[in-house]
């Protein structure tokens, strides 16, 4: 059966202000010094979706905003990338996330009670399985904090033939095990964690361990992002793994996001999950060469150039 859309993400969407080289000595009784701040619109399936729409694919997104003008931002981003945005949700208000970034791109975060919005796509199926693939960005936070939403969804999703991948973030407000999804976690074709994720939902310390982990819950790809040491994948019957590309990194805001993208864009274009792996670590790596997580990649030939022309790290 034909699709409308070749991808569809849902998730978190929201307004990062990002602030890099904050020094924490204050200049005055309450003032402090950086050497930028940005806004950025970013949340997890935002990311996703621009990504994917830059990478050549017909994408849509179902997430929530507020009727505010923080909702606007991202919901004008959005139209400009080429993202459909006639399934999002409004609401009270839009998650505004304040980003520390250090010196060699890692970051903390701040959230806040707008990011607890639990959103209910599993209520309307025909708005996020009308597509090729789904991307949930991202498992553990709302909407995806939620067993019933996450498997409601996830069924639907499996039922249309879709191809799901399903990135994850640490919880932040509602707490939740891998023993929570256990009716879920098979129907994930390919799960998506960075490493400290993977140590924390796994308990274990090395990535062939946290990856054998989670296929004894039943996802089928187990795909652990590890940052300046690259990515590895897992299956039952194989692993692969890639270095890291040799660059300067500036920002990882969204790095994870703009991978699970370009996996998705090559799987969907017939390559290898090998393929489409070495082609989601150009992609992440990519991203953290500039500051916000749209920033750095334009399109697909521009990464495919970057593969070429970039060596890996030694």
């Amino acid at each position: 059966m034909n699709k409308r859309f070749d991808l569809i993400c849902v998730g978190m969407a929201l307004l990062d202000s990002i602030i890099k080289g904050f020094d924490p000595q204050p200049i005055s009784a309450s003032g402090y010094r950086a050497a930028s701040g940005t806004l950025n619109v970013g949340g997890e399936a935002v990311n996703e979706a621009v990504t994917g729409a830059k990478l050549g694919l017909k994408t849509g997104i179902v997430c929530a905003l507020g009727a505010d003008e923080a909702g606007e931002m991202v919901r004008n981003t959005l139209r400009r990338s080429g993202v459909d945005v006639s399934r999002i949700v409004r609401g009270e208000s839009t998650p505004v996330t304040t980003m520390f970034v250090h010196a060699d791109g890692t970051r903390k975060s701040i959230t806040n009670e707008a990011h607890r919005f639990n959103f209910h796509p599993e209520n309307d199926p025909a708005a996020f399985t009308d597509a090729s693939a789904l991307i949930l960005g991202s498992l553990f936070r709302a909407p995806f904090d939620d067993p019933a939403i996450i498997h409601a969804v996830l069924k639907a999703a499996k039922e249309a033939g879709q191809i799901v991948l399903a990135d994850t973030k640490l919880p932040n407000f509602r707490f939740l095990k891998l023993d929570d999804l256990r009716d879920s976690l098979p129907l994930i074709d390919y799960l998506t964690p960075n490493e400290d994720e993977a140590r924390y939902f796994t308990g274990k310390t090395e990535p062939e361990d946290m990856a054998d982990a989670l296929l004894s819950w039943g996802v089928k790809h187990a795909v652990i992002k590890l940052g300046a040491k690259g990515c590895l994948m897992k299956t039952k019957e194989k692993t692969v793994t890639l270095p890291a590309y040799a660059i300067h990194a500036v920002d990882a805001t969204g790095a994870g996001d703009n991978f699970a993208a370009g996996f998705v864009s090559e799987l969907l274009r017939g390559k290898p999950a090998e393929e489409a792996l070495s082609f989601a670590n150009a992609c992440g790596a990519l991203c953290a060469t500039a500051v916000g997580a749209g920033t750095a990649l334009q399109s697909r030939d521009q990464v495919l150039r970057f593969m070429a022309d970039t060596p890996f790290m030694r």
